[in-house]
């Protein structure tokens, strides 16, 4: 056997749990094809591998014809669960924020695999947190024993209010899969079984107290700037003098849009405050 292909013989030892192709055979796609990689859950069972999360096949297994099935080996004996494999997942609300202080502290947490995005809050699908969550799933799926940790720099990079944060506790706990922050007061890694559940709890309530704050506030200092005759918005383009200046000229006949353009406001505008 070549060098090339000891990977390919290490993870062909196990059945592949997603495709459900035998020891001694390559992983197969949905079409019946040979896959191009070997399926995340199939190779995480190898030791050596676990940090890769990505192991090509070879060329002499020829990826993208038929899938035939291999000859028969003896399989591994089940994994010992090492280490636990991080995660990580990073997230900006819009393009003028930046990710890379997020992606150099999952860097040095040892993510072995960092999804990220730049995503408005507005927006409720996450299509790269989702595929980090399906990632770890498929690593627990293969190797229950293994420790698979989801890594992110602070809790609001993950959910926008209490209901999702509970959402997202759920899927965790029934996954088993322990959620890491690596900043803020919470610090630390958290099992969502036994008292990590309840930390998903108090974080949750938290989340929520501190938007209903937030939104108290900007009320209240929208009623006080209201009684003090300040107002909301953007300020006018029109002015006592302006207004004063439009009117003599309309007087003497001149046009809407001549006084408009001379004053620079639009028609709309102008014809709002002559109107008044």
């Amino acid at each position: 056997m070549t060098t090339n292909t000891v990977p390919a013989a290490q993870v062909e030892r196990h059945d592949c749990p997603k495709c459900e192709a035998p020891a001694g055979s390559p992983c197969r796609t949905a079409k019946g094809k040979v896959a191009a990689s070997y399926h995340t859950g199939r190779f995480a069972l190898v030791p050596a591998l676990k940090a890769e999360l990505t192991v090509k096949t070879p060329a002499d297994r020829h990826p993208g014809k038929p899938w035939k099935r291999g000859a028969a080996v003896s399989q591994a004996p089940a994994p010992t669960p090492g280490a636990a494999i991080r995660i990580g997942y990073a997230r900006c609300s819009t393009v003028g924020q930046e990710l890379q202080s997020q992606l150099d502290a999952l860097a040095r947490a040892e993510c072995t695999r960092v999804f990220s995005e730049k995503i408005s809050t507005r927006v409720k699908e996450r299509p790269e947190l989702d595929k980090a969550l399906t990632l770890a799933r498929e690593i627990r799926t293969a190797a229950p024993g293994q420790p698979v940790i989801l890594t992110v720099v602070e809790m609001k990079r993950l959910a926008r209010n209490a209901a999702e944060l509970m959402s997202l506790s759920a899927r965790l706990q029934s996954e088993g899969v322990q959620l890491e922050l690596l900043s803020g007061p919470l610090q630390g890694v958290y099992d969502p079984h036994g008292a990590g559940a309840i930390v998903f709890a108090v974080l949750a309530v938290t989340a929520e107290v501190e938007r209903e704050g937030i939104r108290e506030k900007t009320l209240e200092g929208l009623d006080t700037a209201d009684s003090n005759g300040s107002h909301g918005g953007r300020p006018t383009v029109m002015d006592d003098d302006k207004l004063a200046v439009a009117r003599a000229r309309q007087v003497k006949g001149e046009s809407v849009t001549s006084i408009a353009k001379a004053l620079g406001v639009s028609r709309a505008t102008l014809y709002r405050h002559l109107g008044g």
